[in-house]
């Protein structure tokens, strides 16, 4: 654990509604992507995993790191790489398209990772979704798992929303602003509380599934 979750999950433990969960999952794994792959590589991943299982995802983006020498994804080499190729490895005609417009943005300094230590989150997820394909999801995604933000909350992710519903004992699933408001008192640990609820989601559909 990074020392800088060790304020969030002081904060967190504090709360009637996390406290549980983290004595449940243990410590969050968020910091797993922090410093060890570049921007160009996190948001590879990010488009890869676009509405695809956990599994499947992490298939194909196997696959598509061995294109690559070392097994590192460069903006250079993957625009040499033929469709047919990214296709073998299990990217659709529209993630192909995606990610070569992701290399290209990278390249040309339209997304430059160079300036995020100096930006804010708003204005990193408007940098970012300049790339086709790259949605506020995908900005959150690298926010929270590569640039160590600790204030994110992905108010449209399905998870997130149930897990709102579930530690919360709601009947239905809440609206953005919504659960702004349940979060007011741990806003700042948003990223943190974020990895809690969605263990709960993933159990609850795991429950469901069984």
């Amino acid at each position: 654990m990074k020392s800088d979750y060790a304020a969030s999950l002081a904060h967190l433990k504090k709360d009637p509604h996390f406290a549980p969960l983290i004595k449940k999952y243990g410590l969050p794994e968020i910091d797993r992507y922090h410093g060890k792959i570049d921007v160009f590589h996190a948001l590879l991943r990010s488009i890869i995993y676009q509405q695809l299982s956990g599994k499947a995802a992490a298939t194909i983006l196997g696959r598509v790191e061995t294109l690559f020498p070392d097994n590192r994804p460069m903006p250079e080499t993957l625009l040499k790489i033929r469709a047919p190729r990214l296709r073998k490895a299990g990217l659709s005609m529209q993630k192909i398209g995606y990610v070569r417009d992701l290399a290209l943005k990278i390249i040309d300094g339209t997304v430059d990772q160079r300036k995020f230590s100096k930006m804010t989150s708003d204005e990193i997820i408007e940098h970012v979704t300049a790339v086709k394909g790259i949605g506020e999801w995908t900005a959150h995604m690298l926010l929270i798992f590569s640039l160590n933000r600790l204030d994110i909350l992905p108010t449209g992710d399905l998870g997130i929303r149930k897990g709102f519903q579930s530690v919360y004992g709601l009947k239905k699933l809440l609206t953005a602003k919504e659960m702004e408001k349940l979060a007011r008192d741990w806003r700042t640990h948003a990223s943190v509380a974020a990895w809690y609820l969605w263990r709960v989601a993933d159990e609850r559909k795991t429950n469901k599934v069984v």
